[in-house]
């Protein structure tokens, strides 16, 4: 039976010119047709993955009024614990307790004049009762922005653009930002939704899963499942790539279902993004790819910005109506809407 969802092999980058070209295609096909493929060869250690998910797993055993101590309410940056349905996707409770964080640097000084998103910058928050968690999550993070800038490279060469191609909107200050998660089981939930039907809004996200099924891919109309495959993670693009494709890669649809009951499930999704004060660029593609660029996706529900900031802030508070509602009142009072894309 032939895989839908692709196993890709990161090291096939330095296996010869000829390897490498058969890789690029590949990749290119992947993220085109399906949008999800998994990856292999990333170098990443079994002992690095297994220590990612024990940090996750002992974060989400302390005391609740702990983990509260550190909401995400509490950050004008959308870091921070939030509880079960304490996230929104398309108005509807998502039934997942998670960690959100960021890359760590100081929070901007706020004068009149800054653009809203300025506000995005800022520290993460940390549990008093585990001071591991936070170089063990810091630790991943710099794995994986490794992983994931050759990715991106490879994906700018796979459209017969310079390997640099995206470098000046994300060096120097990126907007990456992760997650801890954990899905308890159906029978401790108030549906079936561990997270709803969406899209990624950065460049590209790279998930880690432990070994319980959950995601799923939108594909020919159908919902397909991306069960787990121990080593690898499983990657798929971001709203950030269909803008600068003009559609020829699209970010495609994908959900989470609550685990059975008496199960959980943990995952570690990372999303690697451009700086916050970027402007995306529309590739000039060769002709025999441009032709087939639909431009991207139009959804009255999920409008596109090229401008980055302007993207993920529309996004956060869009699933976070709490923080909003504490610290971007001003905006909303505003009827803060940029234009999209």
């Amino acid at each position: 039976m032939t895989r839908i969802v692709p196993v890709l092999d990161l090291s096939r980058l330095e296996q010869g010119a000829s390897e490498r070209r058969t890789f690029l295609a590949d990749l290119r096909s992947a993220a085109r047709d399906v949008g999800f493929f998994y990856l292999a060869g990333h170098g990443i250690a079994v002992t690095e993955i297994d220590g990612v998910l024990a940090a996750a797993r002992r974060f989400f055993e302390l005391p609740e009024d702990e983990k509260l101590k550190i909401a995400m309410v509490n950050s004008p940056q959308f870091r921070g614990y939030t509880r079960t349905g304490g996230e929104l996707t398309r108005g509807r409770a998502d039934w997942r307790e998670q960690l959100d964080i960021g890359v760590e640097r100081p929070a901007i000084a706020q004068r009149p004049g800054l653009a809203p998103w300025a506000r995005l910058q800022g520290p993460n928050q940390w549990p008093a009762l585990y001071p591991d968690l936070k170089p063990a999550l810091l630790s991943w993070q710099a794995q994986v922005t490794a992983v994931a800038i050759r990715l991106l490279r490879a994906f700018a060469l796979s459209l017969e653009q310079p390997e640099d191609a995206f470098d000046a909107i994300h060096v120097g200050e990126p907007n990456h930002r992760m997650k801890i998660v954990r899905y308890p089981g159906r029978d401790l939930t108030g549906g079936d939704q561990g997270v709803g039907a969406h899209k990624d809004g950065g460049f590209l996200t790279l998930l880690l899963q432990d070994q319980h099924e959950g995601l799923q891919v939108e594909y020919d109309e159908r919902w397909v499942p991306v069960d787990p495959i121990p080593g690898t993670l499983v990657v798929n693009i971001g709203e950030l790539l269909e803008l600068a494709s003009n559609g020829y890669l699209r970010a495609t649809v994908h959900r989470v279902v609550t685990p059975p009951a008496g199960v959980e499930r943990l995952s570690v999704p990372f999303f690697f993004g451009a700086r916050l004060d970027a402007t995306i660029p529309l590739l000039d593609l060769p002709p025999h790819l441009s032709t087939e660029a639909r431009g991207p996706a139009s959804d009255p529900e999920n409008p596109l910005f090229r401008d980055v900031g302007t993207n993920v802030l529309k996004s956060r508070l869009r699933s976070h109506p709490d923080v909003a509602k504490r610290h971007y009142s001003d905006l909303i009072e505003s009827g803060f809407a940029p234009v999209a894309a």
